[in-house]
């Protein structure tokens, strides 16, 4: 079946959504007043609002084209495995530790930003300025594997060039982001939210009664079958744990992912999320690597597609009506334009506000706003022309995931929990993290660079892998030297972390 971008029902639909994201950002917008109502909603965000937020900057597009059609092509329905994960420690494990005392401690010290909280917690400028500095650059390559996720989806789908895609995200991501940040970002993921838990309850039912799959009866055959489920050998079984781990407890050191919980209301409403984020993932994450999980049944490896392209073909040969057409395409819209609101903003606010701000300190809250506004529009360029490099969207997020989660989930997860943390365990795991996860994506840079060594090759496409070693070997690191390094501003820095209380935002 040849799908047009003519097709009436689907730019309807799509048109819609735009109207609805404009309206939202419009009458939303106008409401945003600080640069607190910018970076963390004025601190206002119920359950609902928080964990449908948080669902949406997890899942985009990357997930749907990359992982889903990754882990499928790899994995059979084993993948479905990366869902599941994503949905118990990603999701329900992540609220359930850290929502409730992240809230705590950054209502307590208004804290908008991660590199704050390690300034808070270690009382490091240093560590504010490095975190802040990685932060936007490793943002980046995530922000841009949303686009090339989308992109291909334009490409199969709507059977029209990818830059339309692109500036179509674009500015509705920027548009959001300019009108009202955070207070515009979270009323909007509400809606896309819905959007996308709709979307994929219909996708997978269309999906399944496709003559491709045969119903039920026809995933119970494709189960017997070695390409449904394959024996899975030593190197075949780390990666599948390895993908399932960086995609769930990745999460945890991610600062856009982090960031929610800054703006959730108070602790009831942390508790309730807790439910609604585990089933949004469950249906969001769950159903989507179910649907790659399925490609086997699609393709042959003969006239398999290539990864990026093996969902968006599977959605073409299931024939969808033109109106559920718009629908898919809206879902994909919806969940890549919250996901890279929430990089963008995060990514921006960090230099803004504990950068720029760190050293221009009589910089007023107006031009901090606006400033702000104009690094998120930077950041989106950046990202799209990294989109365009010769690099698999799965590539570029686990590069992006592993950098960021291995160096500071250890020293912020910890000190939730930890009072005896010292900045030298901090830097300790910071760096250790750092140095090992940086290893897959410096080894991809040397390929661009037209390095061939196989050596060299391999290392590059295991960036889930190093991703998990480095979020380990941090927590070691960070335990191990709290208990080596110790200066006497170490106990100051913990008595005010744990016990202060910061009057003004």
């Amino acid at each position: 079946m040849n799908i047009h971008a003519s097709a009436p029902g689907v730019w309807f639909t799509i048109a819609a959504y735009i109207a609805l994201m404009a309206v939202i950002g419009i009458v939303t917008g106008r409401k945003a007043k600080s640069v607190a109502d910018i970076t963390v909603g004025g601190r206002k965000a119920g359950a609902w609002l928080s964990a449908l937020s948080y669902g949406t900057a997890y899942f985009s597009a990357v997930m749907f084209v990359g992982y889903a059609g990754g882990t499928g092509l790899k994995y059979g329905l084993w993948g479905i495995s990366a869902g599941i994960g994503n949905a118990v420690f990603g999701s329900w494990l992540a609220w359930k530790m850290l929502a409730r005392k992240t809230r705590d401690v950054s209502h307590r010290l208004k804290i908008k930003t991660m590199p704050q909280y390690f300034f808070y917690r270690y009382g490091s400028n240093s560590m504010k300025l490095f975190s802040c500095i990685v932060i936007f650059i490793f943002l980046i390559p995530y922000s841009a594997s949303v686009y090339k996720g989308l992109a291909s989806v334009a490409d199969v789908l709507l059977g029209i060039d990818v830059t339309i895609c692109l500036v179509i995200i674009a500015a509705v991501a920027a548009l959001l982001l300019i009108l009202g940040g955070y207070l515009v970002q979270a009323r909007a993921d509400f809606a896309q939210g819905i959007i996308m838990m709709f979307g994929v309850a219909l996708l997978i039912f269309f999906v399944i009664r496709s003559n491709a799959v045969g119903g039920f009866s026809g995933i119970a055959e494709y189960a017997k079958t070695e390409r449904g489920l394959p024996k899975l050998g030593f190197d075949a079984a780390l990666g599948l744990i390895a993908t399932v781990l960086m995609t769930s407890f990745g999460t945890w050191g991610l600062p856009q992912m982090i960031q929610k919980y800054f703006g959730i209301k108070d602790d009831e409403q942390a508790k309730r999320g807790i439910k609604i984020s585990t089933f949004f993932a469950l249906l969001v994450a769950g159903g989507g690597y179910f649907i790659g999980s399925l490609c086997h049944r699609f393709f042959t490896a003969d006239n398999m597609p290539a990864q990026d392209y093996i969902v968006p073909m599977m959605l073409k040969e299931v024939s969808l009506p033109s109106i559920l057409l718009g629908v898919v395409i809206v879902l994909l819209l919806a969940a890549s334009v919250s996901t890279l609101c929430s990089i963008t903003l995060t990514a921006s606010s960090t230099v803004s506000i504990d950068f720029v701000k760190g050293i221009k300190k009589d910089m007023s809250d107006k031009n901090i706003r606006i400033l702000t506004k104009v690094l998120c529009v930077l950041f989106i360029a950046l990202s799209y022309v990294v989109a365009n490099t010769d690099t698999p969207i799965l590539d570029m997020m686990s590069y992006s995931w592993g950098i960021i989660s291995g160096s500071f989930l250890a020293p912020y997860v910890l000190a939730l929990y930890y009072k005896k943390l010292t900045k030298g365990g901090a830097w300790c795991a910071i760096i250790g993290g750092f140095s090992l996860a940086v290893i897959p994506a410096a080894c991809k840079i040397a390929t661009l660079f037209g390095v061939t060594n196989a050596n060299v090759v391999d290392l590059a496409a295991r960036g889930p892998v190093f991703a998990c070693a480095a979020m380990i070997f941090s927590i070691i690191l960070c335990l191990v030297g709290s208990a080596v390094f110790k200066n006497k501003k170490d106990d100051e820095n913990s008595e005010f972390f744990y016990n202060a209380i910061v009057e003004n935002e």
